[in-house]
C-alpha cells in the first residue's frame, strides 16, 4: 500500500479523533516542577507540531529552580499516541523523513560502543528504544563477544530478532518489564529515552534494577544548555514538539544517578553532539512555509498541483539543505567546545553492594 492510500485510508479515523478538539489529548497544567517540586515556572517556549502539524498547541516550562523543562501541560497517553503516529511511516511529509526517517550515522552508533569500551567490555548489553537494532547491530564490531538485546514497544523489535541483529528482543516498555527482567544485564543503554518518558526517574530506577551490580548504564540526552537552543529558538530540532516530555539537565541526572547507588565514571558533550541544528531547523522552516501535503489528519485531500509544487520545492531546495548539512559537520568540532553541543553523554556504574 502506497502513502496516498494509507492516508485516505487513516482519514476517516483521524477526522472522528479531532472531532472533540485537542484537549482531552492533555493533562491538567501543573503548578510546580515534576522533578523537584518549585512552584518557580517560566514559560520556556511555546509552539505547534512543526514535523507533522497535526492541531494542538504545546508549551514547554523550565523550572526557577532546578531548570527542569518540561511540557506543560502534558500530553496524556492517547495524545502520545496521537502525535507519535506515522511519524516513521512517510506520512508526516519532507521534514519528518528527514529528521525522524533516518537512522543515525553509522560513525555515532561506533562511538557510543567504544565510550563504554573505556570502561568494560560486557557480557550482555540490553538496548532500550532500539527500534529496528541498528545499534547493536554495529555495536558488535566493537564489542564482538558482547550479547545484545533489544527492548521496544514497537514491532520492529521482533524483526530485528528474525534479522539477526539482535539475539533477543523485549516488547513493551522497561518501567514495565523491569522486574521479569531483574539483574539480566552488565550494560544497558538510554539513547534519548528519558525525552520521551512520562516519569524519567522511574525509568533510571527500571535500569537499576535490570543491571546487575557493577553494571553500566549509558544514557544520551537532549542538551537544553546548547546555544543552538537559544539561537534557533522554536526552529531548534531538538524540542521536537508534541513528542518529547522532559528534559534533564545533566547536573541533576548526575544527583540523582548518585541517589540510586551509580557512581558516574564518564561525562562526554562533544562526542555525543548530533550534528543535524541547521538543517533540522531549516527542514522545518521549509516545511511550514512550502505548500502543504496530504495528510490524513485534515479534511479535503491535497489538490494534485499542490502536490507537485510541494514536490518540486522540496526538491529546489536540496542544495540550500545539503550547504545547511555541511556546515552542521563543518563547524561542530569547534562549536560543540563552546557551548553548542545538543547532546550530551554520561556512563554511570551500579554499585556492587546496591
Amino acid at each position: 500500500m502506497d502513502v496516498a492510500q494509507r492516508i485516505a485510508e487513516r482519514r476517516p479515523a483521524y477526522l472522528a479523533a479531532l472531532a472533540g478538539g485537542t484537549a482531552r489529548f492533555h493533562e491538567p497544567r501543573r503548578t510546580d516542577c515534576p522533578w523537584c517540586g518549585s512552584p518557580r515556572l517560566r514559560i520556556r517556549l511555546r509552539t505547534a507540531d512543526l514535523v507533522q502539524h497535526k492541531p494542538g498547541a504545546f508549551t514547554l516550562d523550565q523550572c526557577g529552580n532546578c531548570a527542569h523543562s518540561f511540557q506543560n501541560p502534558r500530553l496524556t497517553p492517547e495524545g502520545l499516541d496521537f502525535y507519535r503516529r506515522d511519524i516513521r511511516e512517510g506520512l508526516g511529509g519532507k521534514a519528518a523523513d528527514a529528521l525522524f526517517g533516518a537512522p543515525s550515522t553509522d560513525r555515532r552508533h561506533l562511538a557510543r560502543a567504544r565510550a563504554l569500551r573505556e570502561f568494560d567490555e560486557p557480557e550482555c548489553w540490553l538496548d532500550v528504544g532500539t527500534g529496528r537494532a541498528r545499534f547493536p547491530a554495529l555495536a558488535k564490531q566493537v564489542l564482538p563477544y558482547t550479547s545484545f538485546d533489544g527492548l521496544d514497544p514497537g514491532r520492529g523489535v521482533i524483526k530485528a530478532v528474525r534479522g539477526g541483529r539482535i539475539e533477543e528482543g523485549h516488547r513493551g516498555t522497561l518501567t514495565g518489564l523491569a522486574d521479569a527482567l531483574a539483574g539480566r544485564y552488565d550494560a544497558l543503554s538510554l539513547f534519548h529515552q528519558l525525552e520521551r518518558s512520562p516519569d524519567p526517574r522511574a525509568e533510571l530506577r527500571a535500569a537499576k534494577t535490570v543491571l546487575r551490580p557493577g553494571g553500566h548504564l549509558m544514557i544520551e540526552a537532549t542538551d537544553l544548555g546548547c546555544r543552538y537552543a537559544r539561537l534557533l529558538g522554536k526552529w531548534w530540532p531538538s524540542y521536537s514538539q508534541p513528542r518529547q516530555l522532559h528534559f534533564v539537565p545533566l547536573a541533576n541526572l548526575r544527583v540523582e544517578l548518585e541517589n540510586l547507588g551509580f557512581t558516574v565514571v564518564g561525562v562526554e558533550r562533544h562526542a555525543a553532539h548530533v550534528p543535524a541544528d541547521l538543517s533540522g531547523a531549516l527542514a522545518l522552516l521549509l516545511n511550514r512555509c512550502l505548500p502543504k501535503g496530504d495528510v490524513p489528519w485534515r479534511a479535503r485531500p491535497a489538490p494534485p498541483l499542490r502536490l507537485k509544487l510541494r514536490r518540486a520545492a522540496w526538491w529546489a531546495a536540496v542544495p540550500a539543505l545539503a550547504l545547511a548539512h555541511a556546515l552542521d559537520r563543518i563547524l561542530a568540532p569547534l562549536l560543540t567546545r563552546t557551548g553548542f553541543s545538543n547532546t550530551y553523554r554520561i556512563v554511570a556504574r551500579r554499585g556492587e553492594g546496591d
